[in-house]
């Protein structure tokens, strides 16, 4: 073909593509978004501060090659510690500064967000020889960093001189500069760790898990047995020092067994908080959660976030009146004091230096639509005078306080990607940090996402955040986002999750191709409240969190906008599933779907309900229990069940080292959906995780989508050289 001929065929086919996806560019217009641009900006996490300097240190995703940073006063100008150079999927997490600020120490390797093997190497590159999960030291003041040993969960000591670490589920140290190897501090039957050192460094206090028991133990030296505290048939965890040293309190739940409770009905967990005295290892009982659903221990981050600060206060959180609230008690006894009210929930809690207060991030405060965002909040230990320190329509998360008082935490907006914010004296100003990093980032061309809500089919209020492409008047294609988890909220702007910043950027990237987005915030989700998180018959009790997705259609189909026959879906992990679910019970209404690593049969032995099952079958016992009618709705409530009213079309995403999904959950499906006959196509990722560790491959999965959508909703041509 001539040259002027083929020039002529490419600009056609560039124009057909155009006007099917989006308009055409006219003279002065700037080119469409790409997803890459999207997540362009490197993505800040594990924020930390040192205790007894003003420094603080953060590790720093930039399009894949992951790096520790540090800032300190006065200037607070970020600088990289590590050069970690290549996109090799190796996470750094557990990051920690000494007390002095001399060093930092993190773990390289694995993927902690697992549900197994987290701790077990990570290959998406492919390399002959898989990288091992690694702990690491480097001096703050520079050099190459240090390898302290094979391990995970390293907890520096208060002079931050020794690491004391998890290995082989015993504990082991290490000094910090990685001048002696390291030793195994003991060997005890069962599961070892959750170290927490001793205000002087002296002692070790740990959680020796025995299966259906666990134990507190502390550990001082070579030659002296380890103190048992109070051992019992519980299960204790989460052990914390008094200030003096002298004393423990710790978090205790019954053992595992007695008779089988039903499976179909939730069921009250009891817990209570213990202390002991060290020295003899004797404990009495302080305090005794309300046996209710609501007084069960909560699920949100951090759990029970269990402190013991300056004044003699207990500090715990409770969902006992309906939110994820903070209270303290004194450790003599007494009521506990409630210090967060309100409608929203706290997590991320961390207690300051000195112990007289609690930093956190919560939903609340005075700028209407908060309950969709994220501010830091600040709070004395013994008094209910909560307050907000980041008021406004941004979002910001993971406060720290430094030994000198200086506070930083992560900062965005709906169109400003994160990054650290310092602010060095209670009347001074945030400063952000890395703005270079950012300066060519298309902040501009990203909409603010409209807080929405609507009523599900059985009357329950359920929530959203809808995005709206920047011009278009027509009908156009619209896009559910269904969220996993479940227990997690989608915000309106930029999440402090890497997995739902990608999510977040995926949504704005369709709506600048013209897509109305709706990324619904479903029941079984946190930030509204406990009977919203909570709610009955849900996932494999009957799937009723399903009304909401279907109610989600439906409201988009409803808007003067949107093209009631042109409606997908998408989401990953328990989005999956939903996704899935969306597409066997309702093709009717949505027309494709993207479904990445989803949960597809809820009786499998992946999947939470059918380990439930799986190990009430195993168990030996003939007392009568519900497993059978649980099995039976467990089964009604997985997208398998519905394979054949399945008629929609599915593109398919999973990555064979899943340690949250089981991959099989996705090759089951396909034989299914080829034996019904519907049409699908798949994506496999060869050994990367539930989380895309590489930045390449996170990208390939959303781009995927992007242009799934383009094809099978507006029927826009496939990129030359894709592979089905």
């Amino acid at each position: 073909m001539p040259l002027r001929l083929l020039r002529a065929a490419t600009l056609s086919l560039v124009l057909t593509v155009a006007s099917a996806g989006r308009p055409a560019l006219t003279q002065g217009q700037a080119p469409p978004l790409t997803y890459a641009q999207l997540r362009s900006a490197p993505f800040p996490n594990e924020l930390v501060a040192s205790a007894g300097a003003d420094r603080i240190a953060w590790a720093l995703n930039d399009n894949g090659r992951r790096n520790i940073w540090t800032a300190e006063a006065p200037t607070f100008v970020p600088r990289a510690l590590t050069r970690y150079a290549i996109d090799d999927g190796q996470e750094l997490t557990s990051v920690q500064l000494s007390s002095s600020g001399a060093h930092a120490v993190y773990v390289r390797g694995g993927d902690h967000g697992s549900n197994w093997d987290d701790a077990q190497p990570v290959n998406p590159l492919g390399m002959p020889m898989p990288p091992k999960v690694q702990i690491w030291s480097i001096a703050t003041t520079g050099g190459d960093p240090v390898l302290l040993g094979d391990g995970e969960a390293p907890v520096l000591s208060p002079k931050g001189d020794v690491v004391v670490f998890e290995r082989e589920r015993q504990l082991w140290s290490v000094p910090v500069d990685g001048s002696a190897p390291a030793q195994r501090l003991f060997t005890m039957r069962g599961n070892n760790g959750a170290a927490v050192w001793s205000p002087d460094g002296s002692r070790i206090a740990f959680v020796s898990n025995r299966g259906d028991h666990a134990f507190i133990g502390v550990y001082t030296n070579a030659t002296t047995p380890i103190q048992w505290m109070a051992p019992s048939t519980s299960r204790d965890a989460m052990p914390r020092w008094s200030p003096d040293g002298t004393r423990l309190v710790f978090m205790r739940r019954p053992g595992a067994g007695g008779a089988p409770a039903p499976m179909l009905i939730a069921q009250p967990q009891p817990w209570a908080l213990f202390t002991a005295d060290v020295a003899t290892g004797v404990a009495t009982q302080l305090w005794s959660a309300p046996k209710t659903l609501r007084g069960s221990p909560p699920s949100t981050e951090g759990g029970v976030n269990l402190h013991w600060a300056a004044r003699n206060r207990i500090v715990f959180l409770s969902y006992a009146d309906g939110w994820p609230h903070l209270y303290s008690i004194s450790a003599t006894g007494g009521e506990a004091l409630l210090l967060t009210p309100g409608d929203g929930m706290a997590e991320y809690i961390t207690l300051t230096p000195d112990g007289t207060a609690l930093l956190f991030c919560a939903n609340m405060g005075r700028t209407p639509g908060d309950i969709d965002r994220r501010h830091v909040m600040r709070v004395p230990v013994d008094a209910a005078t909560q307050e907000v320190l980041t008021p406004g329509t941004g979002l910001e998360w993971t406060p720290v306080m430094t030994g000198r008082g200086t506070i930083a935490w992560l900062s965005a907006t709906a169109q400003r990607p994160p990054l650290v914010a310092v602010r060095t004296g209670t009347a001074a100003a945030a400063r952000l940090l890395g703005e270079e990093q950012i300066a060519s980032y298309p902040t501009r061309e990203l909409v603010t996402p409209t807080s929405v809500s609507f009523t599900s089919g059985d009357g329950l209020t359920v929530y959203g955040q809808l995005f709206l492409p920047p011009t278009g008047t027509a009908k156009q294609a619209a896009i559910v986002y269904v969220h996993g988890g479940p227990p997690r909220q989608m915000l309106a702007g930029w999440h402090y999750s890497d997995y739902y910043a990608a999510a977040y950027a995926s949504n704005q990237y369709l709506a600048s191709k013209g897509y109305i987005v709706l990324a619904l915030n479903y029941r079984l989700g946190i930030g509204y409240g406990y009977e919203f998180h909570r709610p009955p018959n849900a996932g494999a009790a009957g799937a009723s969190e399903y009304l909401d997705v279907k109610a989600a259609g439906e409201w988009l189909k409803a808007r003067p906008d949107v093209d009631g026959a042109r409606i997908g879906i998408y989401g990953g992990s328990y989005g999956g599933y939903l996704v899935a679910l969306a597409l066997g019970r309702n093709s009717n209404l949505f027309a494709a779907g993207v479904d990445i690593h989803g949960v597809h049969d809820m009786t499998a032995p992946g999947s939470g309900a059918g380990r439930a099952l799986a190990a009430a079958m195993a168990s030996g016992q003939f007392e009568p229990t519900d497993r059978a009618e649980a099995a039976k709705v467990a089964w009604t409530s997985s997208p398998v069940a519905s394979v054949s009213t399945w008629t929609s079309p599915v593109l398919l995403i999973h990555g064979d080292d899943d340690r949250n999904v089981q991959f099989t959950e996705t090759t089951d499906l396909v034989q299914r959906l080829a034996k019904q006959g519907v049409r699908h196509e798949e994506i496999v990722i060869v050994d990367d995780t539930h989380h895309w560790m590489r930045f390449a491959n996170s990208l390939r999965v959303y781009e995927a989508t992007a242009e799934y959508f383009d094809r099978v909703l507006r029927g826009v041509p496939a990129r030359v050289g894709r592979t089905r």
